[in-house]
């Protein structure tokens, strides 16, 4: 009979590889099955095709040690008196030897030499006990539990473990099966152990032998990759992964007891600023608080996730009534009226939350968080601080959206782009002195799709800096084909979004379109909306002064409805302000007393002034009047397309 396999042998086979004990399986014929390393070395032997022939044993002697339960000693080739003690393994028909020194310290300290080689650096090491008191162990063991062999020598093996496994010794009852343990170092802190206990008749008495290897770091790190799993490593809370699954299972209680489940999902309004103003760690600190305070709302009916950026998601189970769900969501909204107070600062801030329920919504859990996801944003769209449930017009309003997005992404790969130019006339002389560059997008079916459909949609998708590019080229180009035509030069405006102004490099991006393009940067004026101007933030001081040591002029956009402030108009090298259409339109005189104050004022900070929406003579002679340096309105010309606007600039040639 040949055995070859791990699973054929009474012994573990790690056991085998690594003890240092001289034990040998013997077959019934004489052949050697396996062997520890030891045991090769003492017999003199390879570890393949030998027999017992081959050996200082004789069979015949083996056979009746093992029937008589008595041990007989032979000399080793080196003259070393060896004990051998053998016993028949009925279940496996093979012979267990095992080949003892002529003495129990002979035999440790053989052990020992070998340990001491093998294991100095290694986190594996050997012990030999008798029935609980420990008799030997190599460095390694040693160093694992934080003790030098001596002191290992006066300790009890069952002092080693945690209380839990020190009063369970099952684990030396059961050999050959390697088992996790929690032992405990001389300084107290825990550890994770593998441990293999393995059973040898001495004489008169059994010793045991435990290999042990410390797999605390091991543990540590299937605990840590099973944590980020299933958790959010920011927040603490459960991440979407794990709300997917809970939520499955939700559903499932819920059908078989006929209840409703609610998904919830919050988003932070306005949590982008405070990331702007504040920097990212304050923005990480400020969503661990806001997921406490959520935390602090949970009972056991509830689950509670964060998705991730600025968003949550909340799970709500067991009730029938829908109502409940909405209260629910009132007093969301209600919890996040208090300020969170974080590092001195105050911040107060709102949330807007989408709710969708099973079953009548949907029963997929993924339908579920899409469908609530999707309210969420109408909500956002259309009143935050304030909660929406789900209707199927969402869906198909997200999905219309999904195909803009879509279609935007190819009309700029199809050239459906194009630009309009509004004229900017100066008061004084009558002359044209600059064109607004207008992006127009004249769909193949739908004809010209409004900018206030598709603009938004490009800010919200980030696409509107791969298209802001695209403007700001094709604006500037054609500014120099004009200038290369004969006409007399103008400044080309062009609009820059939020998201376009807080791009990295912007600076050095705008520089690379003026090199490609030729234009000068004196014929280039980027448009700003004052809520980006007025943001506080030393890098929008930092990207003006950019754009004006490049040469390019800087111009505030809508000036009047944000949050003006005198202190930062003085120090932003800004050239022109434009205002607002707003207090022209209206016939109140306190709007005409608000455009005389910032034409004066533009004027006292050495700046220029240019009305937007002029659309009446009365208008125009108005702002003559207050010497207002420049116009743009209907009155003179609306946004024309590039060959009627070319034309225009022929006639005023």
């Amino acid at each position: 009979m040949s055995f070859t396999r791990r699973e054929d042998l009474p012994m573990h086979q790690w056991l085998i590889d690594h003890i240092q004990d001289a034990v040998m399986f013997i077959g019934v014929s004489g052949e050697i099955i396996n062997g520890s390393k030891m045991a090769y070395e003492l017999l003199g032997v390879s570890t393949s095709h030998a027999t017992v022939q081959d050996t200082i044993l004789d069979m015949d002697h083996i056979k009746i040690s093992a029937r008589m339960s008595t041990s007989f000693s032979v000399n080793t080739k080196d003259d070393a008196r060896v004990e051998v003690k053998t016993s028949y393994v009925n279940e496996y028909n093979m012979y267990l030897v095992l080949l003892i020194p002529s003495s129990l310290h002979q035999q440790t300290a053989t052990m020992k030499h070998h340990l001491n080689q093998m294991y100095t650096l290694s986190q594996e090491g050997l012990v030999l006990y008798d029935e609980h008191r420990i008799l030997d162990c190599d460095q390694s063991f040693a160093r694992i539990f934080g003790y030098t062999i001596e002191e290992m020598k006066q300790l009890s093996f069952y002092d080693l473990w945690m209380e839990k496994h020190a009063s369970d010794r099952s684990f030396s009852i059961y050999p050959n099966t390697a088992i996790q343990m929690m032992g405990k170092r001389k300084d107290g802190v825990p550890i994770h152990i593998e441990l293999l206990v393995q059973h040898y008749p001495v004489q008169d008495q059994v010793i045991q032998t435990a290999f042990v290897r410390d797999i605390t770091d091991v543990v540590k790190s299937e605990q840590r990759m099973e944590f980020i799993s299933y958790y959010d490593e920011l927040t603490d809370l459960p991440n979407q992964h794990y709300f997917s699954r809970i939520l499955a299972d939700s559903i499932a209680y819920a059908e078989n007891h006929k209840e409703k489940v609610a998904v919830f999902f919050i988003d932070i309004d306005y949590f982008k600023q405070i990331n702007d103003t504040l920097g990212y760690k304050f923005g990480d600190k400020f969503l661990k608080a806001f997921g406490d305070r959520l935390r602090s709302l949970l009972d056991s009916s509830m689950f509670l996730a964060r998705m991730n950026g600025d968003e949550f998601i909340l799970l709500l189970r067991h009730f029938q009534s829908k109502q409940v769900a909405k209260n629910f969501a009132e007093k969301l909204i209600k919890a996040f009226e208090p300020s969170i107070v974080l590092d001195d600062h105050e911040i107060f801030t709102s949330i807007s939350v989408g709710i969708s329920f099973y079953p009548d919504h949907g029963k997929a859990p993924n339908d579920l968080i899409k469908y609530a996801d999707s309210a969420m944003y109408v909500s956002k769209d259309k009143q935050r601080n304030h909660y929406r449930e789900f209707d199927p017009s969402i869906s198909a309003r997200f999905k219309q959206a999904l195909t803009m997005e879509t279609e935007l992404r190819r009309a700029l790969s199809e050239s459906q782009f194009e630009l309009h130019y509004q004229p900017q006339k100066e008061v004084d002389s009558n002359r044209i002195v600059g064109m607004e560059a207008l992006l127009r997008w004249k769909h193949p079916k739908s004809g010209y799709i409004p900018p206030s459909r598709f603009i938004p949609l490009a800010e919200k998708s980030g696409f509107i800096i791969e298209l802001g590019d695209w403007v700001l080229r094709e604006a500037c180009k054609q500014n120099k084909r004009w200038q290369e035509q004969g006409f007399a030069p103008v400044v080309v405006g062009v609009n820059l979004s939020v998201k376009q102004f807080h791009q990295k490099n912007l600076v050095g991006r705008v520089a690379q379109i003026l090199e490609e393009t030729g234009l000068d940067p004196k014929y280039l004026e980027l448009e700003i909306t004052e809520t980006i101007a007025m943001a506080h933030e030393e890098s929008i001081l930092d990207t003006l002064k950019g754009l004006r040591e490049i040469g390019v002029r800087v111009s505030i956009d809508d000036f009047g409805t944000g949050y003006s402030s005198l202190k930062y108009l003085s120090v932003f090298p800004v050239t022109k302000l434009k205002i607002d259409r707003i207090f022209l339109n209206s016939e109140q005189k306190q709007n005409l007393a608000i455009v005389k104050s910032i034409i004066h004022m533009s004027h006292s900070l050495q700046m220029k002034v240019i009305a937007e929406g002029v659309e009446t003579e009365e208008q125009l002679n108005f702002l003559k009047q207050e010497r207002c340096d420049e116009i743009q309105g209907y009155f003179f010309s609306k946004p024309l397309p590039l060959e009627k606007v070319t034309h225009l600039l022929c006639e005023y040639q």
